[in-house]
């Protein structure tokens, strides 16, 4: 029988299966760490990571033509071992021989410049790890991550590998089983798609949760029914909510609102001793006291001369009730009159003269 006349017995799914099971059982009794791919059913992947690093090495051309004869050696569970570190790939693949032919896979890190553009991209759009390693981020995101030659997966440039076998192709079976392996353990581990590219994964949400956490903080100022107001905070715990003093437009119409409640007050021309409250040149002068009184009180001043006027103390409410003015406005004079010593704490929450 001439050489081209011999044709390889042929073997059942079956029968690859029992083989590749028995192997797989002796392994195990060496090495109880090994991790096989094992599948259910016909789909190699089933999660975007695992899906979309299998699309991405079959449309390569240099891929296209040899990568599917790695699947049927995947289904039937030929891929004994498969380990994924930093930028390597090391696996066992069941082949035609009693012992398993070794392959090993090595992946260059994501480029330097394609990572700070996917990470500017990236900034405030992803919630969370979990939501990333789930695949659940918008499309556009979806569509940057896989384009081909700028995204986050490898093209067959990034990509070497090296097999035991005397296969002389370019891709064996076996390195293909092991390629669509990868796409299979990532189903199971998607954060060991970043180890292997060099990257970190946090990377791509920490931007994200800042910008999130500043806009729950901005959230948070705002009043609603939900939140508990400062003063009943104070009263709750018995402590006072001291806070750096605060200026602007709130503070001019507190002031404005105060003075346009206030009934106008009468005043007579004051007499001094024999003479009367005018000039030599007949002009009117003012007193310096009628002066001073005519002269608008700044909120400030009215919550500190509430203060000093109470023998047994005022609190917050109390001020808010007589002025009108918002309990945080009303705290900020507290602190101020305190560190200027014109007032001080009776007891926690009261406030009297110093």
């Amino acid at each position: 029988m001439g050489y081209w006349d011999y044709y390889p017995p042929y073997i059942t799914v079956a029968e690859k299966k029992a083989k590749a099971a028995k192997k797989l059982k002796q392994l195990k009794k060496k090495n109880p760490d090994i991790k096989p791919i094992l599948i259910e059913g016909m789909a190699i992947a089933r999660t975007w990571w695992g899906k979309s690093w299998n699309h991405n090495l079959e449309r390569y051309a240099d891929y296209s033509n040899r990568i599917g004869r790695g699947r049927s050696y995947v289904r039937h569970g030929a891929v004994l071992d498969l380990q994924i570190d930093s930028g390597t790939v090391e696996s066992l693949v069941q082949g035609t021989r009693s012992k398993p032919y070794s392959v090993s896979v090595k992946i260059k890190a994501v480029n330097k410049k394609i990572w700070q553009d996917i990470k500017a991209v990236c900034e405030g759009k992803l919630d969370s790890l979990q939501e990333l390693l789930a695949g659940k981020f918008p499309k556009a995101l979806s569509e940057i991550f896989v384009a081909q030659g700028k995204g986050l997966f490898p093209s067959p440039k990034e990509i070497e590998f090296s097999c035991s076998c005397p296969d002389w192709a370019y891709m064996c079976k076996h390195v293909a089983a092991t390629l669509y392996g990868i796409g299979t353990r990532l189903d199971e581990e998607p954060g060991l798609f970043f180890k292997l590219r060099k990257v970190e994964m946090k990377d791509l949400v920490t931007q994200a949760v800042e910008d999130k956490t500043r806009k729950l903080l901005k959230k948070a100022k705002k009043k609603t029914a939900r939140v508990i107001a400062e003063s009943d905070l104070a009263d709750m715990f018995g402590i006072d909510m001291e806070e750096p003093v605060v200026t602007g437009k709130k503070r001019v119409k507190a002031a404005k609102k105060t003075e346009s409640s206030k009934k106008p007050v009468s005043r007579t021309p004051e007499k001094t001793k024999g003479k009367s409250a005018l000039g030599k040149s007949g002009k009117k002068t003012a007193s310096k006291k009628a002066t001073s009184r005519k002269s608008p009180k700044s909120p400030f001043d009215i919550v500190v001369g509430i203060v000093r006027r109470s023998r047994k103390g005022v609190t917050v409410a109390r001020i808010r009730e007589k002025t009108g003015f918002d309990d945080k406005e009303i705290r900020n004079f507290m602190y101020k009159a305190k560190r200027q010593g014109k007032i001080k704490n009776l007891k926690r929450g009261v406030y009297v003269s110093s």
